[in-house]
């Protein structure tokens, strides 16, 4: 049973471990204390129908090195910042995973707008539900995906964690009544617990999504493939490590960029830049490394014939929150983060 309580301060929902009668916020740090017992509707379904819940809509496999993905895809239809191409990402990243690296279907949770289970449309209730299932029983061995293609955006932080002062966030569905999902609480709840001998790919296809993990490394490379890595652990002294685990993001762009949703490279149906970019990188044999992957999607995006930046929909909230887009860079450059260094052009990629 996952229990959920509502942080009293910042109003978060976070996971009550098991058997816990209070609980630190992860974005807040106040403690919040459960005095009011199970909730209705703050508990994952039991239901026998498999398409009225998330628990019974996946079902892990029980045998040693587990493969889980979580695959978001919002377009925001029927709102001014409506997009065009994340649902397809969402579906092309389920092939990949599929037909490629041998993911059980029934082991990928996907949530759209196009989903008819009510439980697995993207709104920010269900989006933290998901991600509290993704990392449910993780143990070593496991090989994690979770995939996000919507928008992105910032807020100011006032924590002294972030070097450019600024917070990173998803927008869920609803995220105009209900709020983002700051990068605090992806890290506290996706990168903190991963224990060692797991793994975990993330790839954040939006605005502003250079460090939405907020994890410790950033791999900075340059146009010829030659990087360095910056060390980005908070000021504040705040962990941002996982529990032994190995966590490696592929961001659509630096945090003061907007990533591009475009029919432009495919030349078919609109896609994100990135993923449209990454697909294709691992389809035409360039992924062997993290380093070649890097630097295929880079020089793809770079090179294109694509004016990237005409095709690019801001986040509203971007605007209001940091009073428009002409500071912004129009121009996207995939990056990659880490919760250790290492060697990108040595190290193999695998899922």
């Amino acid at each position: 049973m996952v229990k959920f309580v509502e942080c009293t301060n910042c109003h978060t929902t976070i996971q009550l471990p098991h058997g816990a009668q209070s609980i630190r916020c992860a974005v807040c740090r106040a403690v919040t204390t459960d005095t009011k017992g199970p909730r209705k509707g703050t508990q994952l379904s039991t239901k026998t129908n498999n398409n009225s819940s998330l628990s019974n809509t996946i079902k892990p496999p029980s045998v040693f090195g587990r493969k889980r993905a979580l695959i978001i895809g919002i377009n925001y239809k029927e709102t001014e910042g409506k997009l065009e191409g994340c649902i397809n990402d969402a579906k092309c990243m389920k092939y990949l995973l599929i037909n490629r690296f041998k993911f059980p279907q029934h082991s990928i949770v996907t949530l759209t707008e196009e989903e008819k289970d009510p439980e697995l449309i993207p709104t920010l209730h269900n989006i933290r539900v998901a991600m509290y299932w993704f990392m449910q029983g993780v143990k070593a061995g496991d090989s994690l995906v979770f995939h996000f293609s919507g928008h992105g955006s910032q807020e100011r932080n006032y924590t002294s964690d972030e070097i450019d002062g600024y917070d990173e966030t998803l927008c869920p569905l609803d995220y105009e009544t209900k709020g983002e999902i700051v990068d605090d609480e992806l890290n506290a709840t996706l990168v903190r617990p991963l224990p060692r001998g797991a793994k975990l790919l993330a790839l954040i296809d939006a605005c502003h999504s250079g460090t939405m993990l907020d994890l410790p490394y950033f791999c900075r490379m340059d146009r010829t493939g030659r990087y360095v890595w910056e060390d980005h652990r908070p000021r504040s002294g705040s962990w941002k490590g996982t529990s032994g685990g190995e966590v490696i993001l592929f961001s659509g762009c630096d945090d003061h960029q907007l990533s591009s949703d475009t029919e432009c490279l495919s030349k078919v149906t609109s896609t994100g830049a990135m993923t449209f970019s990454f697909i294709q990188a691992i389809e035409r044999g360039q992924g062997t490394t993290y380093g070649s992957i890097l630097k295929a999607i880079k020089s793809f995006i770079r090179n294109s014939d694509c004016d990237l930046g005409s095709n690019i929909s801001p986040c509203l909230l971007t605007m209001l929150t940091i009073g428009g887009v002409s500071g912004l860079s129009s121009r996207q450059e995939p990056q990659l983060t880490a919760n250790e260094p290492f060697d990108v052009y040595t190290k193999k990629f695998s899922l």
